[in-house]
């Protein structure tokens, strides 16, 4: 990145002392001088803005340049006849005719199929959209990594540089829990760049007038019109007032989680006492909490429940349950009434050894 400034900064300074030594248009030194180095900077600035662009729309733009050029000589002929010495109108002409073709074609460049032609136009099939930007948030969390390992992953993963330096601050923190959370996420992104299926880019592009990374991370997915993978519950609605495209890891997670019908039974641990006046709370492997009707004195014991309801949230899934006593004393009885087999444990026999042994 530095070589590539170096560079810049001497075609600058070359082509404003050349045309101070030139002196075009019989100008004075310094204003030439002048003149060179602002076409110089107007030079970088288009070169820095074309980087941006996509094969198919340069050569979009090329295309509709020649056809405007073209164009506007065939109104010149024309113009000559009527009016042979109005100079500016066949100078405007020309100048007009050059930018529509250049924004026309540009813009109806997309619609280019290079893929097909093969050779060195076959990486243009992989457009922006494909690639993806990771927000701070996921890449903490680490389940990212988990996911691309799955394959389920494509495209470009895009690491953004304010990103890894806002990581690399958390990581320098006197907090050692922040410390801790930056380092595994410098340990994952290690991790994920590992992954020989992937492709990871980190890019420089950084808003400076922009401070919150989140509003960062919207820009740049503007710039590159591609989708940001993130697991922060803000940035999602912010980035969808945007326009932007979001990817989020806990949506995900909440549509993996097991489907749980009302009138089913199942059985839960309860674990703490309900806000609700005589209710129990338990949580599913998963995480999702089960809120469960008439066991509140059932706590720390596992019981068996019939689901009532399912609420879907943003936040998450909540199951809502009722506990019978009745029912759970009659799965009870047939539990202990059924017929005794070899492979179950025999209470009766171990209570009778135990009486042996006492006597004795």
């Amino acid at each position: 990145m530095l070589d590539l400034v170096v560079v810049r900064a001497i075609f600058i300074l070359v082509l404003a002392l050349w045309a101070a030594f030139l002196r075009p248009f019989s100008l004075l030194s310094w204003q030439a001088g002048v003149g060179g180095l602002a076409l110089g900077f107007c030079i970088i600035f288009f070169e820095i803005r074309l980087e941006r662009v996509s094969l198919k729309r340069l050569i979009g733009a090329a295309f509709g340049s020649i056809l405007g050029i073209l164009g506007a000589f065939l109104m010149s002929l024309v113009l000559d006849k009527a009016a042979p010495h109005e100079g500016f109108l066949h100078v405007a002409i020309l100048l007009w005719m050059t930018y529509v073709g250049l924004i026309v074609g540009a813009k109806k460049g997309d619609m280019l199929n290079l893929s097909a032609l093969g050779g060195i136009f076959g990486g243009e099939k992989s457009s922006k959209k494909s690639f993806k930007i990771l927000d701070t948030s996921v890449i903490i969390d680490g389940r990212i990594a988990d996911i691309a390992e799955t394959g389920f992953l494509d495209g470009v993963l895009v690491i953004p540089q304010f990103v890894l330096r806002e990581l690399q601050l958390v990581a320098d923190s006197a907090d050692s829990m922040k410390r801790n959370r930056g380092r595994r996420g410098l340990d994952i992104l290690a991790r994920v760049q590992k992954m020989a299926h992937l492709n990871v880019q980190i890019v420089e592009d950084d808003f400076p007038q922009t401070r919150e990374v989140d509003m960062k991370l919207i820009e740049l997915a503007k710039v590159y019109d591609c989708k940001v993978i993130t697991n922060d519950f803000n940035l999602n609605k912010v980035a969808q007032l945007h326009g932007v495209t979001v990817l989020n890891i806990n949506e995900l997670a909440n549509s993996l989680k097991p489907i749980v019908l009302p009138g089913e039974t199942m059985r839960v641990f309860i674990l703490k006492e309900g806000k609700e006046y005589n209710q129990g709370v338990a949580y599913l492997d998963d995480g999702t909490m089960v809120v469960v009707d008439n066991a509140r004195k059932m706590i720390s014991k596992t019981i068996e429940i019939a689901v009532t309801s399912v609420l879907q949230t943003t936040a998450g899934k909540m199951i809502f349950g009722k506990y019978d006593e009745r029912v759970h004393a009659v799965m009870a009885a047939e539990r202990h009434d059924r017929p005794v087999r070899k492979s179950d444990p025999q209470p009766l026999m171990n209570g009778a050894a135990e009486k042996t042994t006492i006597e004795s």
